[in-house]
């Protein structure tokens, strides 16, 4: 019998028995290393203690409040104006080692550094301040002490005062600076002022309709037989008319004027600028045979009062055709309406002249020249001219209503005059009258360093005081 082998595999058969058993053996080692990776994740997620905030999730820390040492309160008594300082702290009530001046803490704010951390910052209601001093205990802050971090001292006052007002026109610039700085010291005092003319403002204060009037010119005896309650005239500043002129070729503010050729223009005695009665007190300056064209106010006004008031004074003529008043028959000229009007007139016409308060002038560059006073003297009207024409008033009377026109003195200007507060002796409110007083007393004091930057002449100082004692005892 035949010897038969079995026939051997053949290369290609064997491959594909080996492909099989490699892809058994990656299948498992892919499965082990799956469940490996997941234990190691499951381990290490147990290790944590809690899960890490996300990306995007910030981690929330928590904060404990800031301790500021309690500031000391500082409370003004107003009625004696003293201070009491409390430590809010000990609650222990004691003198400050310096005495403190409430008027002096407005709006201040001292440096946290240099000053030991002392910062002073003024409260929402009146006459509060607080102060914040570190204890001797207790370190300096930097920040400045706010002031909602703090209590008032004092309870809570009612609506702000307004104090309305009403008149005169020349010292508005000036009493708009006091009302407002008034205002800044005392944030609950508030001033309405109503510049409609010292008529009108002498009107208002009669009808009570007005907290105070304003006048450039005094109330006479019957008017104030007319007033409900009992007025008192309270000076202010110092006023002043000066002639203006307009004569081509003649600058500089060369002319003077004597009361016979201010009197004698104005009652159209003297018509050309070279007349005679000029030139003889202008040796130097070439006036031409120009006719001279008169402008007057057309409106009422104080400053006419003071124009009149004084040719009634220097001209027996004067007094006796068309004398004194806000408004008059004058005898020749034309009017322009205002200081504006008087001023525009006589720019646009040569040859002519007017009279305007000096204050304008100043501002608009307007010429106006000297005039001759009581003295003999050629004076131009200034701060200083104006204050000795007042103080040179030989007897002042008790309630201020005086004309300064034609003062004695080497140095007065003649056609000066004080302004006046008109203020009700007794009020049916008893804080505005309060606020008045205060404020009347802050201005002939504290006000008058403010008039000499507005260009307004302050009040002397004897009259001043005068005026202070009678705020105080009035009679």
């Amino acid at each position: 019998m035949p010897n038969i082998e079995p026939p051997s595999k053949s290369k290609s058969q064997s491959e594909p028995l080996l492909t099989l058993r490699i892809s058994k053996r990656a299948g498992w080692i892919a499965l082990i290393a799956f469940a490996i990776l997941g234990a190691l994740i499951v381990a290490a997620i147990r290790s944590k203690g809690r899960p890490q905030p996300l990306a995007n999730q910030p981690a929330v820390h928590e904060q404990k409040p800031a301790v500021l040492p309690q500031p000391t309160k500082v409370a003004a008594n107003e009625e004696t104006g003293s201070l009491h300082e409390r430590s809010a702290g000990d609650g222990k009530i004691r003198t400050p080692k310096r005495p403190i001046d409430p008027s002096g803490l407005e709006g201040t704010k001292y440096d946290p550094v240099a000053k030991g951390g002392a910062t002073i910052v003024e409260a929402s209601q009146r006459h509060t301040y607080v102060i914040h001093e570190p204890l001797q205990d207790e370190q300096p802050i930097l920040q400045p002490t706010v002031i909602s971090m703090v209590e008032p001292t004092v309870a809570p006052t009612n609506e702000p005062e307004m104090l309305n007002g009403a008149g005169a026109v020349f010292p508005l610039p000036m009493y708009s600076k006091w009302f407002s700085e008034f205002h800044k010291l005392h944030p609950q005092i508030q001033f309405n002022y109503q510049a409609v003319g010292s008529g009108a403002g002498i009107h208002h204060v009669l009808a009570g309709t007005v907290d105070f009037g304003a006048t450039d010119i005094p109330m006479s005896n019957e008017q104030l037989e007319q007033a409900m309650v009992k007025l008192l005239h309270i000076p202010t500043v110092l006023g002043a008319v000066v002639p203006i002129y307009n004569i081509p070729g003649v600058g500089g503010d060369k002319v003077k004027f004597t009361p016979e050729i201010l009197a004698g223009i104005f009652l159209g005695k003297i018509t050309t600028w070279n007349d005679a009665t000029i030139s003889k007190e202008n040796p130097t300056v070439e006036l031409p045979n120009l006719p001279i064209t008169v402008v007057h106010r057309a409106d009422g006004s104080g400053d006419t009062f003071m124009f009149t008031d004084y040719l009634s004074k220097v001209s027996p003529e004067w007094l006796n055709s068309v004398g004194k008043g806000t408004s008059v028959a004058w005898p020749v000229g034309l009017g322009g309406k205002g200081n504006e009007g008087v001023a525009s007139n006589v720019k646009r016409i040569e040859g002519a002249i007017g009279y305007i308060d000096v204050l304008f002038a100043e501002q608009n560059h307007t010429l106006y020249g000297a005039v001759k006073n009581q003295a003999g003297e050629f004076v131009k009207a200034g701060f200083d001219n104006l204050t000795q024409a007042a103080a040179s008033v030989r007897e002042m009377p008790d309630d201020f209503r005086v004309s300064i026109t034609d003062a004695p003195g080497n140095n007065a200007y003649p056609i000066a005059s004080f302004t006046w507060l008109l203020v009700p002796q007794q009020s049916d409110n008893p804080g505005k009258r309060a606020d008045l007083i205060a404020f009347l007393n802050w201005m002939l004091v504290d006000g008058q360093l403010m008039t000499r930057v507005l260009g307004y002449a302050p009040l002397p100082r004897n009259i001043a005081a005068r005026a202070k004692q009678k705020i105080a005892h009035p009679r």
